[in-house]
């Protein structure tokens, strides 16, 4: 019997009855799409009661759930509301960075080997229109990220657009050193946060990022299309937005008034806001998300998965599988690597027993939060011994 050390147990594990999860349910793929709370259930449920009725939707609504997003985001980068941006997806953030970060002919561009695709497309675009080069870093020999990142980047370093862990194996990449680095090297940066905001503490005011951008639907618990851009302040003033929407000028909020347009933007990131981003049905889904996220604590959710994660690096390790070592992975996923390969229809077979993990490369990716508990990892591994 698997068991946990008694001030993790009684501090998050296992806050399974907020959960949308059914009791016959093994989820440990909250790398791959959270699972829903219940309180987020409920959000969207009124949220799109309360649309049946627009006549009540008053002009202040534009704004006012937007706002109370942007500060409880804000509050789990350490950063303020004025720095955050709404918008819909990773690949837009990396977008609206590829757009406002200076990349000359022949500088590089530095990118991690098998990147999510989210950071990689923008900025091959970006490198082929300004005759730039991509420098993809592989992980060390030893498995390890943060070196190799940093001897990658040099004088002709325009941008690193890097993750805090790996998507396929929570491997860690260390956002202080690489800053250091990249600012020593006069390098924009970039970081896209989805698979650790909200599961893995992050200060942008000590990582001092250009941007930094996450989905909100992983590990920050809240609904898809819906997600966070931070732009620092020095990118503010003169930033050029993806869009031109209404909603992003200076005035919007005098209804009456729209037909006189205007030049001037909103203050700070609002200017890099997605089209119709008050979205009555999402905002209230999500406020009820990073709420829940803030009054658990960052730290005490990455404290509690901690535990889990390393019961699966032991009994992973037990049966001859490769995980990324301890010291060099968050403790909310981790990928394990069988020495032959994954067997065939192994994601399939799982998923009859009502077990669910991810298959990322050649990593099972294994990615609990706070709705499990020891039974789940002891479910997974009684499955996974009879595959192998």
């Amino acid at each position: 019997m698997l068991s946990f050390p008694e001030s993790a147990s009684q501090n998050l594990l296992s806050q399974r009855d907020l959960f949308e999860v059914p009791d016959e349910v093994t989820y440990l793929n909250c790398a791959n799409l959270a699972p829903q709370l219940r309180a987020v259930s409920a959000a969207g449920l009124d949220a799109i009661a309360r649309m049946k009725s627009p006549w009540e939707i008053t002009p202040p609504d534009w704004f006012s759930g937007a706002e109370i997003l942007r500060e409880l985001a804000a509050r789990v980068i350490g950063a303020s509301a004025e720095e955050i941006a709404l918008v819909p997806s990773v690949s837009y953030g990396i977008a609206v960075a590829a757009a406002n970060l200076p990349v000359e002919r022949g500088q590089s561009i530095v990118l991690l080997h098998e990147e999510y695709p989210s950071n990689f497309y923008a900025w091959k675009d970006l490198a082929r229109r300004r005759e730039a080069e991509i420098r993809i870093v592989r992980r060390g020999i030893d498995g390890k990220w943060t070196q190799a990142v940093l001897e990658a980047i040099d004088q002709s370093t325009a941008v690193v657009s890097v993750p805090n862990c790996h998507w396929t194996d929570g491997s860690l990449i260390d956002l202080e050193r690489v800053s250091e680095k990249a600012r020593a090297a006069g390098a924009s940066l970039v970081i896209d946060a989805s698979q650790s905001l909200g599961a893995y503490p992050i200060d942008v005011g000590k990582i001092q990022p250009d941007f930094l951008v996450s989905v909100g639907y992983k590990w920050l618990l809240g609904p898809y299309a819906l997600g966070y851009l931070y732009a620092a302040p020095k990118l503010q003033a003169d930033g050029k937005p993806l869009e031109h929407s209404w909603l992003n000028r200076a005035g919007s909020e005098d209804f009456a008034r729209l037909v006189e347009y205007r030049d001037e933007y909103r203050e700070g990131a609002r200017r890099f806001d997605m089209g119709e981003h008050p979205n009555f049905a999402l905002a209230p889904m999500a406020i009820a998300a990073l709420r829940q996220i803030l009054d658990w604590g960052v730290e005490n959710i990455r404290q509690s998965l901690g535990v889990l994660t390393q019961m699966i690096a032991e009994e992973a390790t037990k049966l001859g599988f490769v995980t990324p070592p301890a010291g060099a992975r968050v403790n909310h996923m981790i990928g394990i690597r069988a020495p032959n390969g994954i067997p065939i229809g192994f994601g399939e077979r799982l998923a009859e027993a009502k077990i669910f993990v991810s298959i990322r490369g050649d990593a099972i990716r294994v990615a609990p939060h706070l709705h499990n508990d020891e039974s789940d990892v002891e479910k997974f591994f009684t499955a996974l011994r009879k595959m192998i």
